[in-house]
C-alpha cells in the first residue's frame, strides 16, 4: 500500500527595513531554516541617508527607496528560494514587515508620501524623518516640559522624557521649520505602517492599521489614557497637531494581526500569490527580539549602528514606571505582554566614526581598518590605556534621554595610541549597556540572561568578550544572523495560520548559538572599578549632576593604569 504523500513544507517571509537597506528573508516555518534572502541597498543619499552638511542632526530618507525596496528584495528572495528543491511560491503562508522607528513621513490624502510629488522631491522635510534625526531636540524638550506640567501621565510610560527621535517632536519641528510641507500633508504615518499599507493597497491614512510598537513607544499612545494624547494637550503644543491625531486610526494593533492581503499587482511583480496575508508592521528591534527568542527574564540586545535593548513581562505583573526607558507598552514585542525598550543612540556608528576620521595611516593603509585596530586592541588589558570614554557621540538615549550630550574621552596623554582609543570606545559602549541592565534591575525587572544579535554580535568576538567582562554576565548570541527578518517572518507565519501565537513560532523557529562569551574574573574586577568612574562622568552630565566631583577621575585612571601595567 503506498504511503500517503508528505505534507508540503510551509514558508513565511520577513521583510526587514534597516537604516541602509531592506532585506527579504524566506524561512521554513517548521524549524526556522533560512531558505533564501536578498538585500536592496537604498540608492539615495549617503548609504541611503539624505544629509545636510549645515545640520549634523538631520537624517532623512527617500520613501521611494522603501517602496522600490519591497519589490526588489522580495522578488529576488523568491527567485533565490525557487532554486531550492521543494520550494514553491504558493507554499508561502504570510509576510511580516519590520522597519526602523520612529521614522515618520508626511503623506497626502491618498496616503502617498509627499516626497514622491515633483513639487516636494527636493525638499528634505517632505521625506521620511529617519529614527536618528535629532533636529527636533527643542520641540522634544518643550513636549517634555508641557507633559510634566499637564499631570496626565503621558511621560510615565516613555521613561519620563520625550525624545527628539520620536513622532510628535519631529512633526512639530516640521510645522515650525517647513510650514509648506506641513500644510500639504494630510497625515503623518510611520514607516512601519506605510509598508504594510503599500503592500496591501490600504493607504488611506484614516484607515490603515497603526502599529502598537510605533504608537506606544514613540507617539505617547497608551490604553491608560485612551490612546493618543488628548486634543487639549496637543492643542497647547500647536492646534494643527490635533487633525494629525484625528486621522490616526485607533486602536493601534500588535503584529500578530493581519493588515490585509498582498495586492494582485504587487504579487505579480514579486512572484507570490495574490491576497497573501500581510501582518501589521512592527519595529525592527522588536521583531529582532522575537527572532532572538525573547521571553520574560531575557534581555535581547540588537547591536548595530546603535543598540536597542528589550525585555518583556506578563501583563499580570505590576510594573513600575521606569525612568529613562523608551516605553512600557502592552502588546508591543510579544502580543499579550508588556514590551520594554531601551537603547544606545550610537555603538557601531562610534566605531565607524573613529575609523573614518581618526585612525592613522598605520592602521588604514593595508587591509580592514576595524580588523587592524581590533587585533591591536585585543592585546591590551583592561585599564592598561588609562583611558575612559562616554559613548554619547550621537546623544544619550537611555537612561538620560538627552540628544544634546556628546562624546568624551578622558585620560589621553602624548603616548595614547589609536588601538587604545578604539578599545576605550568599545568599553564605553559596554558600560552604557551595563547602565541599561542596572536600570531594569533597579526597578525590579530581573535580567536572567542576555541574548545579543545584529552585525556586531555576529561578527565581532572582541566586542562581545568586552561586553561579557564589563557587564560581568555571560553573553549569548542569537542563532540567526538575521534576527529582525526572522522575527518578522514569525509574525508572517502567525497571520498565515501556521501558528496561533508568536511564542509557538519562537519555540520552533528561533534559538541561540552554542558558544557563550563568559566573563573573565580578573577583567571583570578591573572593569568594575572603571565602571564606577564611568558612572561618575555619566552622572555629572545628567540633568541634576551639578554636585558630581570629577577632580579624582583622572588620577584614579592613572592609578589603575599603573597597577595593571606592573
Amino acid at each position: 500500500m503506498p504511503s500517503p504523500a508528505a505534507k508540503p513544507r510551509a514558508y513565511a517571509i520577513g521583510v526587514d527595513y534597516g537604516t541602509n537597506s531592506v532585506r527579504a528573508l524566506v524561512v521554513d516555518v517548521a524549524d526556522g531554516e533560512e531558505v533564501a534572502s536578498a538585500v536592496y541597498n537604498y540608492p539615495s543619499g549617503e548609504a541611503g541617508i539624505l544629509l545636510d552638511p549645515k545640520d549634523p542632526n538631520l537624517a532623512r530618507q527617500n520613501p521611494a527607496d522603501y517602496l522600490e525596496g519591497f519589490q526588489r528584495s522580495v522578488a529576488a528572495a523568491i527567485r533565490a528560494a525557487k532554486r531550492r528543491r521543494g520550494f514553491r511560491p504558493e507554499h508561502v503562508v504570510g509576510i511580516g514587515i519590520d522597519t526602523t522607528g520612529s521614522t515618520p513621513l508626511p503623506v497626502d490624502r491618498q496616503g502617498m508620501p509627499l516626497a514622491m510629488h515633483k513639487e516636494f522631491r527636493d525638499n528634505l522635510a517632505a521625506h521620511a524623518w529617519l529614527w536618528k534625526d535629532h533636529t527636533s531636540f527643542a520641540e522634544a524638550a518643550e513636549i517634555t516640559d508641557k507633559a510634566r506640567r499637564y499631570g496626565d501621565g503621558y511621560l510615565a510610560k516613555c521613561g519620563g522624557v520625550y525624545s527628539s527621535e520620536w513622532f510628535w517632536s519631529k512633526i512639530l519641528h516640521c510645522r515650525r521649520t517647513a510650514p509648506k510641507v506641513f500644510a500639504a500633508a494630510y497625515a503623518w504615518v510611520e514607516l512601519a505602517d506605510l509598508v504594510p499599507a503599500f503592500a496591501t493597497g490600504n493607504l488611506d491614512p484614516e484607515k490603515l492599521p497603526r502599529s502598537v510598537c510605533a504608537a506606544g513607544h514613540k507617539a505617547m499612545y497608551h490604553p491608560q489614557w485612551g490612546g493618543l494624547p488628548s486634543a487639549r494637550f496637543l492643542r497647547e503644543l500647536d492646534p494643527l497637531l490635533v487633525p494629525i491625531a484625528e486621522r490616526y486610526a485607533q486602536p493601534a494593533l500588535p503584529a500578530d494581526h493581519r493588515a490585509g492581503g498582498l495586492t494582485a499587482e504587487l504579487a505579480r511583480k514579486v512572484g507570490l500569490p495574490p491576497n497573501l496575508p500581510v501582518a501589521v508592521g512592527a519595529f525592527d528591534a522588536h521583531t529582532g527580539a522575537v527572532g532572538a527568542g525573547i521571553k520574560p527574564g531575557t534581555l535581547v540586545k540588537i547591536i548595530g549602528t546603535s543598540t536597542c535593548d528589550m525585555m518583556v513581562a506578563p501583563l499580570a505583573d505590576d510594573l513600575p514606571d521606569i525612568p529613562g526607558l523608551c516605553g512600557i507598552v502592552p502588546g508591543s514585542i510579544i502580543p499579550g505582554m508588556y514590551g520594554l525598550e531601551a537603547g544606545q543612540s550610537a555603538v557601531g556608528d562610534i566605531f565607524n566614526w573613529f575609523v573614518k576620521y581618526l585612525a592613522p595611516a598605520a592602521h588604514t593603509s593595508n587591509g580592514d581598518v576595524h580588523g587592524n585596530l581590533t587585533r591591536a586592541a585585543e592585546r591590551l588589558r583592561p585599564g592598561e590605556s588609562g583611558l575612559l570614554a562616554l559613548d554619547w557621540n550621537n546623544g544619550n538615549r537611555t537612561i538620560l534621554v538627552d540628544p544634546l550630550l556628546s562624546g568624551l574621552m578622558v585620560g589621553q596623554t602624548l603616548h595614547s595610541s589609536a588601538p587604545e582609543m578604539y578599545r576605550a570606545l568599545v568599553e564605553a559602549t559596554a558600560f552604557g549597556a551595563l547602565t541599561i541592565i542596572n536600570r531594569f534591575e533597579e526597578y525590579g525587572v530581573q535580567v536572567r540572561e542576555v541574548v545579543n544579535c545584529g552585525g556586531i554580535a555576529e561578527k565581532n568576538p572582541f566586542v562581545m568578550q568586552i561586553y561579557a567582562d564589563a557587564c560581568n554576565r555571560p553573553m549569548k548570541v542569537s542563532r540567526s544572523a538575521q534576527t529582525c527578518a526572522l522575527g518578522a517572518a514569525a509574525f508572517g507565519a502567525v497571520v498565515g495560520g501556521a501558528y496561533k501565537k508568536v511564542e509557538q513560532a519562537q519555540r520552533k523557529m528561533t534559538g541561540v548559538k552554542p558558544h557563550v562569551y563568559r566573563p573573565n574574573k580578573a577583567a571583570a574586577a578591573v572593569y568594575a572599578e572603571l565602571y564606577g568612574l564611568y558612572r561618575t562622568l555619566h552622572d555629572a552630565f545628567s540633568a541634576d549632576g551639578q554636585e558630581a566631583r570629577l577632580g579624582p577621575v583622572m588620577k584614579q585612571l592613572i592609578a589603575i593604569r599603573d597597577r595593571v601595567r606592573k
